[in-house]
């Protein structure tokens, strides 16, 4: 009977330590792969002088890695974007202010954070379609508000929102620029690893006047670009072959209005997601696809709402 008695013995250990497993694994299925983490920058729904840095495993459930991590010395710092440059440092550019500059900042843990300086737009538009100035040739004498005509004038009066994109070892980026009247995406190419130096803008063809909050990933040699149209209050899509265009618009998903600030990135499973500031409702929302193209009921964002403000996520190595 003894050797009976110890088979029962294992099967029932194993039988123990399988279920533990099972209970152990329950209701993590959306957890990301180990050695995955979601890092979230954004301004303070409070004070937008103040950056404050999230992190999550799953890209839905984030939590708090330091509240005013970044305060620059003078100015805001509104729209923060990241990305981890070749050096291992993160780096964020953001809206200074209403002036025609960006700001970067960068970090090697994402908690202390030193400002690298400011960068002036002082030109970008003169002469070149959809600065969205009321001025240009398809406005008529006298009139105000926005137009897709040339500029008159090459003094940029606000660059807002940027966001990086990075494609290869280039790094580039996107910022919303206005001489006067709407919005128009351009793009600044860094010219030095360091960040230092910036090439002239140049305007994502195709999107036009009026759209802030541009923000672009590329999928198969498609750019996919996710911008804000100030007029309506809703996020549109529009794709490209290059990342300068030409753009042409496609259905965006059923996203509601007043809403900005998009950013996207992509699960381990494959799918995309989209996360969008709902502003006038003081609430954050998700959207995912598997192919870009259809989209899922948004959701709103656990734990963030009312929080914090036009934020950018990034995937990385933990």
């Amino acid at each position: 009977m003894r050797p009976v008695r110890t088979g029962l013995s294992v099967v029932s250990t194993v039988v123990f330590v399988i279920a533990s497993l099972l209970v152990a694994t329950s209701g993590s299925s959306t957890a990301a792969p180990l050695g995955l983490r979601y890092t979230m920058v954004g301004f303070s729904s409070t004070s937008d002088r103040d950056m404050d840095v999230y992190e999550s495993v799953d890209g839905t459930r984030f939590d708090l890695v330091q509240a005013s991590a970044y305060r620059p010395p003078s100015g805001l710092v509104r729209d923060p974007s990241i990305f981890r440059h070749s050096d291992g440092f993160y780096y964020v550019t953001y809206t200074t202010a209403d002036g025609a500059s960006v700001g970067f900042a960068r970090s090697p843990d994402r908690v202390a954070w030193t400002h690298v300086g400011e960068w002036p737009v002082p030109f970008c538009c003169a002469f070149l379609p959809g600065t969205g100035d009321g001025t240009g040739s398809a406005s008529l004498p006298g009139s105000s508000g926005s137009s897709d005509g040339p500029s008159l004038s090459p003094f940029t009066t606000k660059a807002w929102a940027p966001e990086w994109f990075v494609e290869g070892d280039r790094v580039h980026v996107i910022l919303s620029m206005s001489t006067g009247g709407g919005f128009v995406p351009y793009l600044m190419t860094a010219l030095d690893p360091s960040l230092q130096r910036w090439s002239f803008p140049v305007p994502l063809d195709g999107i036009g006047a009026d759209r802030i909050d541009t923000t672009v990933v590329e999928v198969g040699g498609t750019y996919h670009a996710f911008t804000k149209n100030e007029h309506r209050k809703v996020i549109e899509h529009a794709v490209a072959p290059s990342v300068t265009g030409p753009y042409r618009f496609v259905e965006p998903g059923d996203w509601g209005t007043f809403v900005e600030g998009p950013s996207v990135i992509q699960l381990p499973d494959g799918t995309w997601r989209l996360f969008f500031d709902a502003y006038d409702e003081g609430k954050y929302y998700y959207s995912d696809s598997r192919d870009l193209n259809t989209w899922s009921p948004r959701q709103e964002l656990p734990g963030l709402s009312g929080t914090v403000r036009h934020f950018t996520v990034i995937r990385e190595a933990a």
